[in-house]
Protein backbone atom coordinates (compact mmCIF):
# COMPACT_ATOMS: atom_id res chain seq x y z
CA UNK A 1 0.00 0.00 0.00
CA UNK A 2 1.45 3.51 -0.82
CA UNK A 3 2.64 5.64 2.00
CA UNK A 4 3.21 9.05 2.61
CA UNK A 5 5.51 9.78 5.62
CA UNK A 6 6.21 13.52 6.20
CA UNK A 7 6.94 16.15 8.78
CA UNK A 8 5.71 19.53 8.86
CA UNK A 9 7.45 22.49 10.19
CA UNK A 10 6.01 26.21 10.71
CA UNK A 11 8.78 28.61 8.43
CA UNK A 12 10.67 31.78 9.48
CA UNK A 13 12.08 34.14 7.70
CA UNK A 14 12.30 34.68 3.98
CA UNK A 15 15.63 32.91 2.99
CA UNK A 16 13.95 30.25 1.23
CA UNK A 17 12.22 32.70 -0.97
CA UNK A 18 14.88 33.45 -3.33
CA UNK A 19 15.49 29.46 -3.78
CA UNK A 20 12.35 28.49 -5.90
CA UNK A 21 9.66 29.38 -8.04
CA UNK A 22 5.89 29.38 -6.69
CA UNK A 23 3.13 27.52 -8.53
CA UNK A 24 -0.54 28.24 -7.51
CA UNK A 25 -2.30 25.32 -5.83
CA UNK A 26 -6.37 24.73 -5.01
CA UNK A 27 -7.85 22.09 -3.88
CA UNK A 28 -10.95 21.37 -1.95
CA UNK A 29 -12.26 18.12 0.30
CA UNK A 30 -15.04 15.57 -0.55
CA UNK A 31 -14.64 14.06 2.81
CA UNK A 32 -12.42 14.96 5.42
CA UNK A 33 -12.59 12.35 8.77
CA UNK A 34 -10.22 11.64 10.97
CA UNK A 35 -10.15 7.88 9.46
CA UNK A 36 -10.03 9.47 5.66
CA UNK A 37 -10.23 12.31 3.24
CA UNK A 38 -10.60 13.07 -0.10
CA UNK A 39 -9.29 15.51 -2.18
CA UNK A 40 -9.42 17.27 -5.35
CA UNK A 41 -6.85 19.49 -6.63
CA UNK A 42 -6.04 21.16 -9.50
CA UNK A 43 -2.10 21.61 -9.95
CA UNK A 44 -1.65 24.39 -12.83
CA UNK A 45 -3.38 22.77 -15.96
CA UNK A 46 -3.28 19.08 -14.37
CA UNK A 47 -6.16 18.04 -11.40
CA UNK A 48 -5.84 15.17 -8.78
CA UNK A 49 -8.17 13.40 -6.76
CA UNK A 50 -6.37 12.06 -4.06
CA UNK A 51 -7.48 9.44 -1.44
CA UNK A 52 -5.47 9.42 2.18
CA UNK A 53 -6.09 7.04 4.99
CA UNK A 54 -5.56 8.02 8.90
CA UNK A 55 -2.71 9.51 10.40
CA UNK A 56 -0.54 7.15 12.59
CA UNK A 57 2.60 8.93 13.55
CA UNK A 58 3.71 11.19 10.75
CA UNK A 59 2.48 8.51 8.10
CA UNK A 60 -0.25 7.75 6.36
CA UNK A 61 -2.16 5.44 3.14
CA UNK A 62 -1.83 7.89 0.27
CA UNK A 63 -3.96 6.80 -3.41
CA UNK A 64 -3.00 9.89 -5.69
CA UNK A 65 -4.58 9.83 -9.79
CA UNK A 66 -4.49 12.97 -12.28
CA UNK A 67 -7.88 13.42 -13.12
CA UNK A 68 -9.05 16.06 -16.15
CA UNK A 69 -8.48 19.47 -15.45
CA UNK A 70 -12.19 19.83 -16.39
CA UNK A 71 -13.18 17.32 -14.18
CA UNK A 72 -11.42 18.60 -11.00
CA UNK A 73 -12.56 22.19 -11.95
CA UNK A 74 -16.60 20.72 -11.46
CA UNK A 75 -15.29 18.84 -8.60
CA UNK A 76 -14.12 22.03 -6.84
CA UNK A 77 -17.08 23.55 -8.00
CA UNK A 78 -20.08 21.24 -6.55
CA UNK A 79 -18.81 18.50 -4.81
CA UNK A 80 -16.07 20.12 -2.41
CA UNK A 81 -16.84 21.69 0.79
CA UNK A 82 -16.25 25.54 0.87
CA UNK A 83 -13.66 27.33 1.82
CA UNK A 84 -11.29 25.95 -0.56
CA UNK A 85 -7.69 25.74 -0.21
CA UNK A 86 -5.60 28.27 -1.84
CA UNK A 87 -1.36 28.55 -1.69
CA UNK A 88 1.86 29.12 -3.63
CA UNK A 89 3.78 25.98 -3.26
CA UNK A 90 7.64 26.17 -3.66
CA UNK A 91 9.85 23.16 -4.10
CA UNK A 92 13.30 23.41 -2.83
CA UNK A 93 15.84 20.92 -2.52
CA UNK A 94 17.89 20.71 0.74
CA UNK A 95 20.41 18.06 1.87
CA UNK A 96 19.40 15.34 -0.45
CA UNK A 97 15.65 16.06 0.39
CA UNK A 98 12.83 17.72 -1.72
CA UNK A 99 11.28 20.69 0.97
CA UNK A 100 7.70 21.86 -0.43
CA UNK A 101 6.75 25.25 1.46
CA UNK A 102 2.92 26.30 1.13
CA UNK A 103 2.39 30.02 0.87
CA UNK A 104 -0.94 29.91 2.18
CA UNK A 105 -4.03 32.94 0.66
CA UNK A 106 -7.00 33.45 0.69
CA UNK A 107 -8.82 32.28 4.55
CA UNK A 108 -5.41 30.61 5.80
CA UNK A 109 -2.84 33.97 4.45
CA UNK A 110 -0.07 34.73 6.68
CA UNK A 111 0.45 30.86 7.40
CA UNK A 112 3.26 29.42 5.74
CA UNK A 113 4.50 25.45 6.87
CA UNK A 114 7.64 23.55 5.23
CA UNK A 115 6.82 19.56 4.80
CA UNK A 116 9.08 16.74 3.66
CA UNK A 117 8.36 13.33 2.55
CA UNK A 118 10.45 10.92 4.13
CA UNK A 119 10.96 7.38 3.50
CA UNK A 120 11.20 5.71 7.16
CA UNK A 121 9.29 7.32 9.57
CA UNK A 122 12.91 7.36 11.97
CA UNK A 123 14.74 9.42 9.14
CA UNK A 124 16.95 11.52 10.04
CA UNK A 125 17.38 15.11 8.33
CA UNK A 126 18.85 18.33 8.26
CA UNK A 127 17.04 21.18 8.87
CA UNK A 128 17.45 24.20 6.68
CA UNK A 129 18.12 27.49 8.39
CA UNK A 130 14.77 28.66 7.63
CA UNK A 131 13.00 25.99 9.35
CA UNK A 132 10.86 26.98 12.79
CA UNK A 133 8.89 24.59 15.08
CA UNK A 134 7.95 21.70 14.16
CA UNK A 135 4.33 20.68 13.68
CA UNK A 136 4.39 17.56 12.25
CA UNK A 137 1.41 16.38 15.03
CA UNK A 138 -1.14 19.06 15.67
CA UNK A 139 -3.80 18.38 13.05
CA UNK A 140 -4.57 22.52 12.70
CA UNK A 141 -1.73 21.93 10.32
CA UNK A 142 -3.34 19.34 8.56
CA UNK A 143 -4.62 21.25 4.97
CA UNK A 144 -7.76 19.10 5.52
CA UNK A 145 -8.42 20.86 9.00
CA UNK A 146 -7.42 24.54 7.52
CA UNK A 147 -10.12 24.02 5.26
CA UNK A 148 -12.70 23.74 8.17
CA UNK A 149 -11.06 25.59 10.23
CA UNK A 150 -8.75 29.00 8.44
CA UNK A 151 -6.12 30.41 10.40
CA UNK A 152 -7.12 33.80 10.18
CA UNK A 153 -9.54 32.15 12.62
CA UNK A 154 -7.53 31.15 15.12
CA UNK A 155 -6.96 33.14 18.61
CA UNK A 156 -3.13 34.66 18.26
CA UNK A 157 -2.63 32.33 21.77
CA UNK A 158 -3.19 29.39 19.66
CA UNK A 159 -0.65 29.16 17.33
Amino acid sequence: MPAEIERKFLVKGDAWRSLATGVAYRQGYIASTAERTVRVRVVGEQGYLTIKGATIGISRAEFEYPIPLDDALELLKTLCDPPLIQKQRYKIEYAGLLWEVDEFEGDNQGLIIAEVELTDAKQTIALPDWIDCEVSDDPRYFNANLAKHPFNQWEKHEI
